[in-house]
C-alpha cells in the first residue's frame, strides 16, 4: 500500500487528455491526497421512483423500460469502455396512500402526483397495485442495485383524519386519533412484502402540504419530532415482532437547518431530538432503528458560503451527541430560483446544471459528511430540472400528460456527473483526505478522493468549473503496467473513458473528471 501524503502536480509535461478542447491554462496546481486520512464509509448513491415510475413503468414497450433502467442501474460497459449506466447503489420506492384511487377527490391537483396504495379500506391487502414502480423495483434489482428504500408521504387515506392524502392544515401528522399502530403495521406489511433493506416513515415533516383552496401539489403531511418518534416506536415493535431484515431511518428534514435549529412547532432540531439519550423522543436504541439522520439538500445551496457553512453545522450537530449517526442526504433536485443563476423551470439539463449539481454533491460528502447520497426524481416527464432521465411525448414534445402510455427517453447532464459519483465510488469505500495544495489554490477547482483497501482501488473525482483547463500532474501510486483510467463529463462528453493515461493530465473545462487507480 502507498500511505502518506501524495501530490499531485502539473510541471509542464506533455498533455495526454483532450488538449484539443482548449488552450491549457499554464498556472501550476497540485492536488494531496492523504491515504490514511480516512474519513466516512460511503454507503450509497441513490434516487427515487417518485412519481413517474407509476405511468412509465406500465409503458408497453419493455426496450424503452430497459433502456431508461439500464441508465439509471447498469454496471455494464459500452464498446468504447465508457459506462452503460450510472450504477445507482439504492433506489427509493415510494408508498403511497391511495389519491391515485381517490381521482380528482383526492384534492391533488394532477395524477403524476397521486399514488395508489396496497391497504384497502376493508383492511386487507393488494400486491398488483403500483405495478409501474414494481417493475422498476424489479428492474434495480435484475441489476444487482445493493439496496432498496420504502419511503411514506401521507398514511393511506383511510387512516387520515380529513380521509385525503394531504393534511387539512395545521403542523401534525394527518392522521386519525388511535390509528397510529396501524399506520406503523401498515409500513412494516409493505416492507415485509418486498423485503426492504430500509424503510423511512415520515418525509419533509416541516412542510405543511395544505392546498390552500386551489389543490394540493402531491401527496404529504407535516409531523411533529413527538409523533415521529410514537410512530418509530411502534413501527420498530411491528418490524420485530415480524421477524422482518428492514432497518428504519428518520429524519428526511426538508432541508439540512431542521436537523440543527430549533423550530417553534416542534419540528426542528432532529439530531438531539431523536439521538440525544436524554431526550423524550429517543429512538436511538431502538431494534431496528438505524443510527442515520438523514435531510434534504434543497434550498441551502448558495451563495458559497451558505453552502459551506449549514453543511459544517449538521457535521458539528452530529459529532455532539454519542454515538454520533451517519448523515444521509436523501432528496436533492434543482427547484425554485437558486441565487438567480439556476431554476426549477424550465427544463435546463445542460453542463451548467450538471456543474451546480456535482459541487452540491461534493461539498454534501466533504463538509457535511454524508454516507449516502439521494436524487429525487429518476425519471422526469415535467418542464422542470430536478430529473436525471427526462421524457418527451412520442411527437418529442414536453408534455406530460401525452408520456403516460410511450415517449422519447432523454438524457441529462445531472445523471451523468451524479454517475461520476455513483458509477465509481461503491457501497464500503472510504472517503480520504483530499485538498488543493497551496495560498493560490482556485476555489472553483474542487476534488474529493476514496479508497477501498481489500483491493487497493483509488477513485478521485475533482470538479473543474472554471472556462479553463487546468493541468494535473499524477502521482505514481499505480500498481505496475496499471495505467490511471480516466471518465470525463463536460458540455460534449457522457463519462467518456481516456485509457493508458499516466502521469499528465489535463482537466477539461467546466468538467467533472474521475480518476480509477489501484494503488501500491
Amino acid at each position: 500500500m502507498c500511505f502518506g501524503w501524495i501530490a499531485l502536480g502539473y510541471t509542464g509535461g506533455a498533455c495526454a487528455f483532450h488538449a484539443e478542447d482548449s488552450a491549457v491554462a499554464s498556472r501550476e496546481y497540485v492536488l494531496s491526497l492523504q491515504l490514511n486520512d480516512t474519513r466516512q464509509t460511503i454507503h450509497s448513491f441513490g434516487a427515487s421512483d417518485c412519481w413517474t415510475a407509476k405511468f412509465i413503468g406500465t409503458w408497453a414497450d419493455e426496450a424503452k423500460k430497459n433502456r431508461i433502467a439500464d441508465l439509471l442501474f447498469s454496471m455494464d460497459t459500452l464498446a468504447d469502455g465508457s459506462p452503460e449506466g450510472i450504477g445507482l447503489s439504492l433506489w427509493r420506492f415510494n408508498i403511497g396512500a391511495g389519491s391515485y384511487e381517490q381521482g380528482a377527490a383526492s384534492g391533488i391537483r394532477t395524477d403524476w402526483r397521486r399514488e395508489e396504495c396496497f391497504l384497502n379500506a376493508d383492511g386487507s391487502y393488494d400486491w398488483k397495485k403500483q405495478q409501474g414502480q414494481q417493475w422498476f423495483l424489479d428492474a434495480a434489482r435484475k441489476r444487482a442495485v445493493r439496496y432498496t428504500l420504502g419511503f411514506s408521504n401521507a398514511p393511506p387515506v383511510h387512516l387520515a383524519r380529513n380521509g385525503k392524502a394531504f393534511n387539512p392544515g395545521g403542523d401534525s401528522l394527518n392522521i386519525l386519533p388511535g390509528k397510529m399502530d396501524d399506520y406503523a403495521r401498515f409500513l412494516a406489511e409493505v416492507a415485509v412484502h418486498f423485503d426492504f433493506d430500509y424503510l423511512s416513515p415520515v418525509n419533509e415533516p416541516q412542510w405543511d402540504w395544505e392546498g390552500k383552496g386551489k389543490g394540493a401539489t402531491q401527496e404529504g403531511s407535516p409531523a411533529q419530532n413527538e409523533e415521529i418518534s410514537r410512530l418509530v416506536k411502534s413501527l420498530s415493535r411491528q418490524l420485530a415482532s415480524s421477524g422482518a431484515r428492514t432497518a428504519i431511518v428518520v429524519g428526511e428534514a426538508g432541508e439540512w437547518d431542521y436537523l440543527y435549529e430549533k423550530n417553534e412547532d416542534g419540528r426542528g432540531e432532529q439530531v438531539n431530538a431523536f439521538f440525544s439519550p436524554a431526550s423524550a423522543h429517543y429512538i436511538g436504541d431502538l431494534p431496528h432503528v438505524l443510527n442515520v439522520i438523514s435531510g434534504h439538500s434543497y434550498w441551502t445551496t448558495c451563495p458559497d458560503s451558505r453552502l459551506r457553512e449549514v453543511r459544517q453545522r449538521v457535521a458539528d450537530a452530529v459529532e455532539s451527541v454519542n454515538p454520533s449517526p451517519e448523515v444521509w442526504q436523501t432528496e436533492f433536485g434543482i427547484l425554485g430560483n437558486i441565487c438567480g443563476r439556476y431554476s426549477g423551470p424550465p427544463r435546463n439539463t445542460t453542463m451548467d446544471y450538471g456543474l451546480y449539481v456535482a459541487k452540491v454533491i461534493r461539498h454534501d460528502l466533504t463538509v457535511a459528511g454524508v454516507s449516502s447520497w439521494q436524487w429525487w426524481l429518476g425519471i422526469n416527464p415535467y418542464d422542470y430540472s430536478d430529473g436525471l432521465v427526462y421524457i418527451n411525448d412520442p411527437t418529442g414534445r414536453i408534455n406530460p400528460p401525452g408520456s403516460k402510455e410511450d415517449g422519447i427517453i432523454l438524457e441529462s447532464k445531472q445523471l451523468w456527473v451524479l454517475g461520476n459519483y455513483s458509477r465509481f465510488i461503491r457501497p464500503g469505500m472510504q472517503r480520504v483526505a483530499a485538498a488543493i495544495a497551496g495560498p493560490d489554490a482556485p476555489e472553483d477547482l474542487l476534488v474529493s478522493a476514496y479508497r477501498r483497501e481489500k483491493d487497493s482501488k483509488l477513485v478521485v473525482v475533482i470538479v473543474n468549473e472554471s472556462k479553463e483547463a487546468r493541468r494535473l500532474r499524477l502521482p505514481d501510486v499505480v500498481k505496475t503496467a496499471s495505467p490511471y483510467r480516466v471518465y470525463t463529463t463536460d458540455a460534449q462528453r457522457d463519462l467518456e473513458k481516456t485509457t493508458g493515461v499516466s502521469r499528465d493530465l489535463t482537466l477539461n473545462p467546466r468538467s467533472v473528471t474521475t480518476l480509477l487507480a489501484t494503488y501500491d
